[in-house]
This record gives structure tokens, C-alpha cells and sequence, in this order.
């Protein structure tokens, strides 16, 4: 039997997957959690063999959290189960500490898969996000690393170079802040920086915009 702690901050979604592990004679929800404070609460409860995962929570969430459970219960192995797909955020999860990755449009076969393999100790990626992670290793050997970077996210750095407000981006290209903050942080993990003054600097350096 695989004991399961579910994190997760959307109550139907939520729902929905307890209701279809539950449906696996050996697998066993025993814990749910809708924050970063009350994963922590639910693992430090001992008994489980497998934190089920999402990377967006409230309070401390995504790399920040694995690594804070790995801290905490470095034995318990860590899927992460998240709307993103691209490889940036795969890897920064799995560098952080996760054991397996797969997307919320993965099938029920998958998530299965990767539940039992994770839960046994082993690793497992989604077959697509380990094809794009293939492709993005291949293009990132050839070139830059800006050259992964998708038409958006071009012009969400263009308009941080320019020394122009996340909100104000926002208001140009028609999205909220929200979509704004996760283009921005999509940037930084692919180019391997950690606030806005280097993601400027990453672009004069390699005259993206002269």
C-alpha cells in the first residue's frame, strides 16, 4: 500500500484525484493540504510514503517547497503533479529534490505509473515532458540559452529591459499581472537568473535588443 499526502490548493481538482487513487486497491490518500504550511504540518504527521504535489500554492510554493520538505523528510519521495510543462520548471523541480513530474493533463495510467514508481523508491517522468526535456537539452548544447524562450516571454523581457513595471506590461500586452509574474519567472529559470536586474543584464550582455 502506497500512502499518499496530497498538496494541492484547488478543492475540485483536489477532490477528483483522491476520488481516482482511491480507486487503486493499493494506493491510500491519508492526508490532504491546501498550503505550503500545512504540506509541512501533514509530512512532520509521518506516514506516508509519497507527497503528491503541485508546484503553485499559497505561501512558499514551487523549487522553495520541495526543497523545504527534502529538509524536513528526506526520505519521503516527492512527485510533483503540475499544470507546467516546460523544461525549465522540470528540471529546477527535479535539481530541488523531486523524484518524479508529470503534467495535469497527463491520463490516469500515467499518473498510476508515477505514483506506484515514485512511491517504490524509483524516479518516473511523464513521457512528454522527458521529450521536451530532450529537445530543450539539445537546443540549450547548440546555442544560447535565450534561444528556448517562447514569442511571449521574448516580449515580457524586452519590456523589463526597458525598465518598464510588471503591471504596466501587463496593460501593454493585454494580461493580467498574474500571467505577467509567471512569464517572468518562466525567464528567469530559463536563463538562470534570480531577480529582474539580472535578466537586464542578461540582455545587454548579449545585445538582445540593440
Amino acid at each position: 500500500m502506497i500512502r499518499v499526502i496530497i498538496a494541492d490548493d484547488h478543492t475540485l481538482f483536489r477532490v477528483g484525484l483522491k476520488q481516482m487513487l482511491h480507486s487503486y486497491a493499493s494506493i491510500e490518500v491519508v492526508r490532504e493540504a491546501t498550503n505550503a504550511a500545512e504540506t509541512l504540518s501533514a509530512i512532520a504527521a509521518g506516514g506516508a510514503d509519497l507527497l503528491l504535489m503541485d508546484l503553485t500554492m499559497p505561501g512558499a510554493s514551487g523549487t522553495s517547497l520541495i526543497e523545504q520538505v527534502v529538509s524536513q523528510q528526506p526520505e519521503l519521495p516527492i512527485l510533483v503533479l503540475s499544470m507546467h510543462d516546460e523544461p525549465a520548471t522540470v528540471r529546477r523541480a527535479i535539481q530541488a529534490g523531486a523524484s518524479g513530474y508529470i503534467t495535469k493533463g497527463s491520463s490516469p495510467d500515467t499518473l498510476h505509473a508515477a505514483v506506484t514508481r515514485v512511491g517504490a523508491g524509483e524516479r518516473y517522468i511523464d513521457p512528454s515532458v522527458a521529450e521536451a526535456l530532450a529537445f530543450d537539452a539539445v537546443t540549450q548544447s547548440n546555442g544560447e540559452l535565450h534561444q528556448s524562450l517562447s514569442k511571449r516571454e521574448w516580449e515580457v523581457l524586452k519590456l523589463i529591459a526597458e525598465g518598464i513595471m510588471l503591471n504596466q506590461i501587463a496593460d501593454q500586452l493585454h494580461l493580467s499581472p498574474k500571467t505577467i509574474t509567471t512569464h517572468k519567472t518562466h525567464l528567469m529559470e530559463k536563463l538562470g537568473v534570480g531577480n529582474n536586474a539580472d535578466l537586464i543584464r542578461y540582455a545587454i550582455e548579449h545585445r538582445l535588443f540593440d
